[in-house]
């Protein structure tokens, strides 16, 4: 904005040592940085007020200048009104991230000038600069960052699947899936919704947008859009009924991947890329990092981390993926859901639980059908798990919970298990 411009002001709640390491670099840029709290006046008199998606909708200065009749949006809000070429916004409880990740390469493989951003960790904004009328623009989309649109308008909008998630947030599970479906509200008839039709919840979203629905479902076949049919991947539109590729070619763990191949796949097709592009791209997709990433091997022992499951539906996905022996990290930030939802999970397929962080005493208290190890910190919960592991035992991090109360992000809290795990296999050499 400063670059268009714009008279900048950023405030924080942070300390100015906190920012110390931003602070010189704004105000190289002529942008006034407030610090340690708002002030009252900060706020009067803007002309826009643009919100970072951790900061909850509700807090008391954005309401004053709500009333005051001030202009509050997101980052994304923002960015979308620079970004002059089509939007993909995909958006869901889980597989965000993958899927994102992977349309991205599918647009790229079939020769579109493609840039991926938003939740994923490149600001969508950061994007603005280099976004030609032809690029095509892939976000993925959190429920915080759909809180604060207005004009927000992508050519194709994708919801995965909608589960109980970040109800610390927004209370109740109506006023999250709410959010959710504010991914349609400025959608025209020529643009198009890609929904999970085997998620009763996005079928309910169906009625809530003007776009042309498509489906992708793992169960059954659809009207329009990407299904399994005797293991093979299959999209239809007016055009007709095409194949893309066999489920066994698809490179990654769990049945929760192939719905998000299903959702980039109909994505993909929708925008006009070819059957065999996607194809390749799929069969040459990695998986991304902290999702059910594969680590190492151990005396047989294989050790998983998955710390973006920061929900309780993410860590179901996660222990379907494994059908037995396995010695579960669970805990962190609790986000207010139930773990009594995995028990049933915990009795196929765990061995152990063992609980580190704030939700640890809640998740004790909910979990059972196995034994479980009060763990209190990563480290101690891998080594506790490496002591009791046996050959062909798998130990998974999927902690259910947020990052938030040992670590700086999932990301970090991921690094962390990675690190302790090889050097736990350099040991062994």
């Amino acid at each position: 904005m400063k670059a268009h411009g714009a008279s900048v002001t950023v405030s924080d709640t942070k300390s100015g040592d906190e920012l110390r390491n931003e602070i010189p670099v704004l105000l190289d840029h002529g942008i006034t940085v407030e610090t340690g709290g708002h002030g009252e006046r900060t706020f009067r008199g803007q002309d826009l007020i643009v919100v970072s998606p951790g900061v909850p909708v509700d807090a008391p200065p954005l309401v004053q200048a709500r009333s005051l009749g001030e202009t509050v949006i997101g980052e994304v809000e923002l960015a979308a009104q620079f970004l002059p070429g089509p939007i993909v916004a995909i958006t869901g409880s889980n597989g965000k991230t993958t899927t994102t990740t992977l349309t991205g390469e599918i647009l790229t493989a079939s020769g579109f000038a493609t840039l991926v951003g938003g939740n994923i960790g490149t600001p969508a904004i950061s994007l603005a600069e280099r976004a030609e009328p032809e690029t095509v623009i892939v976000l993925e989309i959190s429920s915080f960052q759909l809180e604060t649109i207005q004009t927000f308008r992508p050519k194709v909008a994708v919801i995965l699947n909608v589960t109980p998630d970040h109800l610390d947030r927004h209370r109740t599970f109506e006023v999250y899936a709410a959010a959710k479906a504010r991914i349609f509200e400025n959608q025209q008839p020529d643009d198009f919704a890609v929904l999970n039709a085997d998620d009763p919840t996005c079928v309910t979203m169906a009625e809530k947008t003007r776009a042309q629905v498509f489906w992708f479902s793992r169960q059954k076949e659809v009207q329009q859009g990407a299904w399994l049919r005797d293991g093979n991947i299959v999209f239809r539109d007016s055009a007709g009924q095409r194949d893309i590729l066999q489920a066994s070619e698809i490179p990654l763990k769990g049945a929760h991947n192939v719905e998000n191949v299903l959702a980039a796949v109909c994505a993909a097709a929708l925008m006009g890329c070819a059957p065999e592009k996607i194809r390749q791209a799929v069969r040459d997709f990695k998986a991304v990092e902290h999702r059910l990433e594969y680590v190492a091997t151990i005396n047989g022992v294989d050790y998983y981390n998955d710390s973006k499951a920061t929900n309780v539906d993410a860590t179901v996905k996660a222990l379907e993926s494994f059908p037995a022996n396995v010695h579960l990290i669970l805990g962190g930030k609790d986000k207010g859901s139930p773990y009594t939802v995995l028990n049933d999970l915990i009795r196929q397929s765990v061995k152990r639980i063992y609980t580190i962080g704030a939700a640890a005493a809640k998740i004790e208290s909910q979990v059972q059908g196995a034994e479980i190890v009060h763990a209190e910190t990563l480290e101690n919960a891998i080594r506790r798990a490496q002591s009791a592991a046996q050959s062909g035992d798998i130990v998974l991090l999927a902690p259910a919970c947020a990052s938030f109360d040992q670590f700086k992000s999932y990301e970090h809290r991921g690094k962390t298990f990675k690190e302790i795990v090889m050097s736990l296999a350099a040991t062994k050499l």
